[in-house]
């Protein structure tokens, strides 16, 4: 049978290949976060004022000397800029005569958002303005998106609740939860668990400080000391991203952002970069290639942890991943060799 005649997506083996020291999931998942050498890159920051008189800054890397495209970046929970996938990255993709631009999410930038309302999985209502503003700024130059985790799966909702979209010309998501309530459960056992606690002492830390202007009594009825006894991400998402942002409950806010259920509907060009050793979350995630669209393309290693993809030797180990989404930029956006 002729592929090209399906009326669904495609699920492809990587090309990656983890080597023998990094083949454990964790080593993949915790090495580029700790001990990778962090690529050199200069940004400039830009606040953008929302509707509703909040704001998100955007991290801008180097103007290039002649703007061939853009790369809008979102991270992932709890993510920045300073994140090592944000910093490398950013650094890989400038140099092509592109503009790389990255849109922190409320309150991580390092500066409290002014609202009670924060971020989570699903909220697309800023990303779109986001991508309108750039649309605003840039109408004639192409654009592709790239979105980490959280980011990632963000991106896939924005793209499905969004078919006829004219910001992007291609999209990437890297280690997407596609499915929110597997992904609350696998990283509440064993190890993983070590990273849902780092994570959420974050998100605590965040929401108590914004606890200390805020009134958030009648929204989530929570003092600083029930935030503290919040230990899973199930709890933070059931006792204070459902109640502050709409949804009946955690699992109503799953049901309702996990972008497994909008793959169907994306036209746009998209790439999912997924390892099976993710972390985060399980097999159970990885959707059937009758559940994509056609413009949808699921890329599958066997290793490489979360957001991971390390190869090379202990002493000189390169990231797979950035050589790889610069591939898939390179597919849509024109390069410039003086850039």
């Amino acid at each position: 049978m002729n592929r090209k005649n399906l009326s669904h997506g495609k699920i492809i083996k990587s090309d990656f290949s983890a080597p023998r020291w990094a083949r454990n999931r964790h080593v993949q998942t915790i090495w580029p976060r700790f001990l990778q050498r962090r690529l050199p890159l200069r940004f400039s920051m830009e606040r953008l004022t929302l509707p509703d008189g909040d704001f998100v800054d955007l991290a801008w890397g180097p103007r290039p000397k002649k703007m061939t495209g853009i790369v809008a970046l979102f991270h992932g929970l709890e993510g920045s800029i300073r994140s090592h996938y944000a910093n490398d990255i950013m650094a890989t993709l400038s140099i092509n005569g592109w503009q790389v631009v990255m849109m922190h999410y409320r309150g991580c930038s390092g500066e409290p958002n002014r609202l009670a309302r924060a971020y989570h999985s699903g909220e697309t209502g800023d990303p779109a303005f986001f991508l309108d503003t750039l649309s605003a700024r840039f109408p004639t130059i192409p654009k592709v998106a790239l979105g980490f985790s959280l980011g990632g799966n963000m991106l896939l909702k924005l793209l499905g609740e969004n078919p006829a979209q004219q910001w992007l010309q291609g999209a990437i998501a890297v280690s997407a939860p596609l499915k929110l309530a597997e992904c609350s459960q696998s990283i509440n056992h064993g190890f993983s668990r070590i990273y849902q606690k780092y994570l959420l002492r974050s998100m605590k830390s965040t929401l108590k400080q914004k606890m200390k202007y805020i009134n958030y009594h009648e929204l989530i009825s929570l003092t600083p000391d029930d935030v503290d006894a919040i230990h899973s991400f199930r709890a933070f998402d059931e006792k204070v991203t459902a109640p502050l942002h709409g949804f009946a409950d955690a699992q109503d806010y799953y049901e309702k952002c996990s972008a497994y259920h909008f793959l169907s509907a994306i036209h746009c060009p998209t790439l999912l970069l997924h390892s099976v050793d993710d972390p985060f979350m399980n097999h159970l995630v990885i959707p059937k290639e009758t559940e994509l669209a056609r413009a949808v393309t699921v890329e599958i290693s066997d290793r490489g942890g979360h957001v991971g993809f390390m190869q090379g030797n202990p002493l000189n180990p390169t990231v797979w991943l950035q050589q790889r989404v610069k591939r898939f930029v390179e597919q849509y956006l024109p390069t410039c060799v003086n850039a």
